[in-house]
């Protein structure tokens, strides 16, 4: 115990160069496979706003209907931990490669599954009973992925690149928000009776592409060189997940709050706000995706800037600038929102996505996985994202849209709701330590 809580950040010792192929390899596998988990979350987030009511929650009133196919969505983030705990016991003990081309396959096979179901007029209750499993095991299998791209490209990259090599991993997901959208935009080209028969399958079953990208590139990686360390000194954990919660619990704790706030804007922002400029703002559908694709653009921009950013002057003061910009930006986005303008729109979604979606996460990348100790440090990164994910991000659009619901239509509450949240994760931002420069090979916690 005393072992895993001592010491502060160590950066004597001389790190071994990193192999260049080794890197780019695990960079273009972050990238990709990121992309895929974002691309069909995103395909799956806008089809919840803009046509799941229809297909699968008929029956109801158009409210309700949001609100079903939100919790819906909200089932993929629940699953997500149940992903991370089963996921990283093997991380930690055969590797981090295994582990990402098993949640790869998972992932992509439960979107193309989704894109083959009945709907609710064709076999009933059954269709959204279906659509919820599908769900779920789209997010077992994301529960694992952000933190094994980023733990494998952290600990492969050089340590003063880490920042910016790592945030590739969310120029995927903003990547993958990009085509999403793109993949709409293409979708509500075709006549409302053929997006609505069969125009939304083909989006869905569009994602076998990404996988079989993926697959290709994700088979060719070669394992972390601090995993390989602990191979061979036979020290990695036979029961990480236990290890993470009896000996890095304040790294857990650290990493669970500064995520929950921003984890609650970014899925704020690319679900809840489509759904809200479409039922309460009155924009037109085709104008959703569009906003979205540009948005994502600039995110992906912004996650690498960050990223290369806190490698210059430190993870703590970018991260929690971030947070503290968050905290503001609410009350200022839905005002340009209820504006109606198109380039007010735009400009409030940008913000967003810059700072919310992608930038704070782009620097997490690198953050989380140099807060643990090398012998848990992909349980801690995955339990910890993806336990903050399912109060974060999986319920936000669920809340916002109840508290639209109970509140007469009023946006102030889901801003005061997403200030709150995101105090939290500033505050947490403030306790954290500095670990830039960190050596990923001890197994010791940042302090």
């Amino acid at each position: 115990m005393t072992e895993q809580r001592s010491s502060t950040v160590d950066t004597t010792s001389a790190p071994a160069e990193p192999d260049p192929k080794a890197v780019r390899r695990a960079a273009w596998a972050g990238l990709i496979g990121t992309t895929l988990e974002q691309y069909d979350f995103v395909i799956y987030g806008t089809a919840s706003a803009l046509i799941f009511s229809n297909l699968f929650f008929p029956n109801i009133s158009p409210v309700a209907g949001v609100l079903a196919s939100f919790s819906a969505y909200a089932v993929g983030f629940a699953a997500r931990p149940l992903g991370g705990l089963f996921f990283s016991r093997f991380g930690d003990r055969l590797g981090r490669k295994w582990v990402l081309v098993a949640t790869l396959l998972l992932m992509g096979g439960s979107t193309l599954a989704i894109g083959l179901l009945p709907t609710f007029g064709q076999v009933g209750l059954l269709a959204p009973i279906l659509l919820v499993i599908c769900r779920f095991f789209q997010g077992v299998g994301a529960g694992a992925e952000q933190a094994g791209g980023a733990t494998l490209l952290t600990e492969t990259a050089h340590r003063r690149t880490r920042g910016r090599m790592a945030s590739l991993v969310m120029t995927g997901a903003a990547l993958g928000t990009a085509l999403g959208a793109i993949a709409w935009i293409l979708a509500q080209m075709l006549p409302h009776d053929a997006l609505m028969s069969w125009g939304w399958r083909l989006v869905f079953g569009s994602s076998l592409l990404v996988t079989i990208a993926a697959l290709i590139i994700r088979r060719k990686l070669n394992e972390s060189p601090v995993f390989q360390e602990l191979k061979e000194h036979s020290n990695e954990a036979s029961a990480p997940v236990a290890e993470t919660f009896k000996h890095g619990r304040r790294p857990f704790l650290l990493a669970f709050f500064m995520n929950v706030g921003s984890n609650a804007q970014s899925y704020t922002y690319q679900v809840f706000m489509a759904s809200y400029l479409v039922s309460t703002v009155g924009v037109d559908e085709a104008f959703v995706p569009k906003v979205l694709f540009v948005g994502a653009l600039c995110g992906g921009a912004a996650a690498f800037g960050f990223g290369a950013l806190s490698d210059l002057i430190g993870r703590k003061r970018v991260y929690s600038t971030i947070m503290g910009a968050l905290v503001l930006l609410p009350v200022p986005t839905f005002v340009a929102l209820n504006t109606g303008s198109p380039v007010a729109i735009t400009v409030a979604i940008i913000v967003g996505f810059i700072l919310a979606c992608h930038g704070s996460v782009g620097v997490q990348m690198s953050y989380f996985p140099e807060l643990f100790g090398s012998r848990y440090r992909y349980a801690g990164v995955a339990l910890s994202r993806e336990f903050s994910a399912v109060v974060g991000g999986g319920i936000a659009p669920l809340i916002c849209a109840g508290l639209m619901a109970a509140f007469g239509g009023s946006w102030i509450p889901v801003a005061i709701y997403m200030m709150v949240i995101m105090a939290v994760s500033f505050a947490a931002s403030r306790m954290a330590p500095e670990t830039v420069d960190r050596d990923l090979s001890v197994v010791q916690d940042a302090r």
